[in-house]
């Protein structure tokens, strides 16, 4: 082929660079195998790899926010998120609602009010991608789907982070099935304080994503591997069938829901 008849391929107008797509996807990666890692450790280095996959985990999902909806949607989804989520943590330490009767032990590192610094970048790992699906599929309901997966996906981590003896509970009453060391008030406490963190950020965040921002392929694949993840480890790795099937079947069905709706490719 002749030099002259060569035009080399040039991004197109608004297209995600090559360099921002490569980093997103990096700390995504890097995430994912921390995750992996997980089953296969235990003692001081299981400790340090469960604040790092928070830590990893959220600063993706930030990086997703910032690069798909732009800096003023990931600035106001970040401070929101974090304060809201140490604010109700902090407030349920001190009057057992509306989580019930809880304590963190020293497992997670730095406490602020009492709340292990880690804590509230959980929230902001998921809240995002919660957040994108909510709006895709739930109309006015954005606040209720949005409660609703936070609870659900919590039926996966409390157990995880409690065999762990990163926190502790008192249950006094019913308890969350499969799972007698967690009390169903916390369950409740996810509803209600999720609903409240996801209809406050749909309002007060952008809703137009940026052209030629980050696709949703990055938070759809943490929403289906959160799913995966917490089926596949519970079932075979931490010898708890019964949170791999109680949690993953309504994880599964809130999730549904989203995903067929973008395997039809509706807008």
């Amino acid at each position: 082929m002749s030099i002259r008849h060569y035009t080399p391929r040039r991004r197109r107008h608004g297209q995600l660079s090559p360099r921002a797509n490569g980093i997103l996807n990096s700390v995504f990666g890097i995430a994912i195998v921390l995750q992996v890692l997980y089953p296969l450790v235990n003692g001081e280095v299981l400790r340090l790899l469960t604040i790092n996959v928070v830590y990893w985990g959220a600063g993706a999902m930030l990086l997703h926010a910032l690069l798909a909806y732009g800096a003023r949607y990931a600035i106001t989804y970040f401070f929101f998120t974090f304060f809201f989520a140490l604010i109700i943590e902090h407030v349920g330490l001190l009057t057992q609602w509306p989580f019930g009767n809880y304590s963190y032990s020293g497992n997670l590192g730095l406490k602020i009010f009492e709340v292990p610094l880690v804590v509230p970048f959980a929230w902001i790992m998921m809240a995002h991608p919660v957040l994108t699906a909510a709006r895709r599929i739930a109309g006015n309901w954005v606040f209720l789907y949005g409660g609703v997966a936070l609870a659900a996906w919590d039926l996966f981590l409390d157990p995880l982070m409690v065999a762990q003896g990163n926190w502790t509970w008192v249950v006094t009453g019913a308890h969350v099935p499969f799972q007698p060391e967690i009390p169903l008030s916390n369950t409740f406490g996810w509803l209600l304080s999720g609903m409240f963190l996801i209809g406050v950020l749909h309002v007060i965040t952008p809703r137009e994503k940026r052209k030629g921002g980050a696709t949703f392929v990055t938070t759809d694949t943490f929403l289906l591997w959160t799913l995966f993840s917490g089926f596949v480890g519970n079932l075979f790795f931490f010898s708890r069938p019964g949170v791999a099937f109680f949690a993953g079947s309504i994880f599964g069905i809130v999730l549904a829901p989203y995903f067929f709706n973008r395997w039809l490719g509706r807008p």
